[in-house]
């Protein structure tokens, strides 16, 4: 009776701007799947010495980039299945899927003897990673308006940032106490619990939900019909093409490419910057544990300025073609001479600091970036469309990546960092050039 009565009173109970309380969640999802992600780099000099006792330090950094490697590969396709995937089942199960499978493939890690076993454990790790974000992107178009959108995906996108911010001081910190082993399975755990919240809270989408003020649904809905579509015949359905039709839009190439061109520069610092600081500054982990933070506080403020910026536009008349494109560029032109600056950062403190504007630049681009297919398409095609620019953007990192431990033999970064800046134009020309005018998609 005591449990009927429970449930009946929460099914009665309307909670106000649920919307933000779901944002709020994928945001905490994102941070834990930063901090299992990023366990490895900061591990790494006691798993490689624990490991590989004989080898010299050129070798444990190849066999890291390897693991690396097999990580963002399987990350490439996990984007790909979980983005069809988030369309069969849902935005609910579909994050139950990805964080379940994620946690336990960390706490594996714990079990890894070498690099078939990591390279194992990793590729789990990367294939289920993947969920978050096509789950982000589908739980963005079905939970906000179109005009909140980017800054749902800023505040989203900041949980990378904050991951960050916290994984690289937390691992070094934990080193105090346990062994590498005893960190990976904390931290995997910590992700089955954040099952809980969501489980409880996201029962259902807006149109159903039994929490959500009539006011808020109504809110919502109405502020996801398409641009384009309203202001002619109303009865003609949304365009939902399918995969092949999809692929033979020029403006799916451009979101398509654009992914596919910044993504790496991302992964470059995620990967390497407790190398680079160990590298060529000489940090031991409790060193790294005190500067490596310091480049994710600008890529959190990145993702809020772009979402913010963005929703500022917006509510002041801009269409989305034009606040789309004003945003990815300043975050693209922000970018290109910070990376050409870490070609002779100087002091190790200065270092950081560009890397937090880089960073800044990236996550203020990104977050645009990937609302283009909600602005594009609707439906069904949303999740696929972020599904393939998620593959295309972590295959761009498995290139970069592959290379990085050839382009910075004997600890000259610069190669690297002028590919970033390249990159950062290819970007920025394929968003322009590709979709020249971001509306939603008419048949051909």
């Amino acid at each position: 009776m005591l449990c009927l009565h429970f449930m009946h009173k929460t099914n009665s109970m309307k909670i106000k701007g649920l919307r933000w309380w779901v944002v709020g969640l994928i945001a905490l999802a994102t941070i834990i799947n930063y901090i299992d992600r990023q366990s490895l780099s900061v591990l790494w000099p006691a798993i490689a010495n624990d490991l590989y006792p004989e080898m010299s330090a050129d070798e444990h950094k190849s066999i890291y980039a390897i693991i690396s490697v097999i990580f963002v590969f399987s990350y490439a396709f996990g984007q790909a299945i979980f983005g069809k995937i988030f369309d069969w089942v849902g935005t609910r199960l579909g994050f139950v899927l990805s964080i379940g499978v994620w946690s336990v493939a960390t706490a594996l890690h714990a079990l890894a003897k070498g690099v078939v076993s990591f390279g194992i454990f990793r590729g789990i790790l990367g294939v289920a990673e993947a969920g978050n974000w096509p789950g982000a992107t589908k739980g963005n178009a079905e939970w906000f308006p179109t005009k909140e959108r980017a800054l749902a995906q800023g505040i989203f996108n900041s949980g990378a940032a904050i991951g960050g911010i916290i994984s690289i001081p937390l691992i070094a910190f934990l080193t105090i106490y346990f062994n590498w082993q005893a960190i990976f399975i904390l931290v995997g755990l910590v992700g089955l619990l954040w099952l809980i919240p969501w489980l409880i809270l996201v029962k259902a989408p807006p149109k159903s939900h039994p929490w959500i003020t009539d006011e808020e649904r109504q809110y919502i809905l109405t502020g996801q019909k398409n641009e384009g579509f309203e202001k002619e015949d109303t009865t003609e359905e949304a365009y939902v093409p399918n995969t092949k039709e999809l692929l033979s839009h020029r403006q799916s190439w451009g979101v398509i490419i654009a992914s596919a061109a910044i993504d790496p520069i991302w992964w470059l610092f995620v990967f390497w910057i407790p190398i680079y600081l160990n590298e060529v500054y000489g940090m031991d982990v409790k060193s790294i544990g005190i500067y490596g933070w310091v480049p994710y506080v600008g890529a959190m403020l990145g993702a809020w300025f772009g979402g913010l910026l963005a929703q500022n536009r917006l509510k002041a008349g801009w269409t989305v073609n034009k606040t789309r494109k004003l945003v990815i560029t300043l975050g693209c032109l922000i970018m290109l001479p910070s990376l050409l600056a870490m070609a002779n950062p100087g002091a190790p403190v200065t270092a950081v600091l560009i890397m937090a504007v880089i960073l800044f630049g990236f996550q203020t681009a990104i977050g645009n970036i990937q609302t283009l297919p909600s602005d594009l398409f609707s439906g069904k095609t949303v999740g696929t469309l972020s599904g393939f620019s998620g593959m295309a953007a972590k295959l761009g990192a498995v290139g970069l990546t592959s290379l990085v431990p050839w382009l910075t033999s004997g600890g000259n970064y610069t190669p690297a960092f002028i590919i970033g800046a390249a990159l950062a134009i290819i970007a920025l020309f394929s968003v322009w050039g590709l979709c020249k005018k971001i509306e939603p998609v008419r048949r051909h």
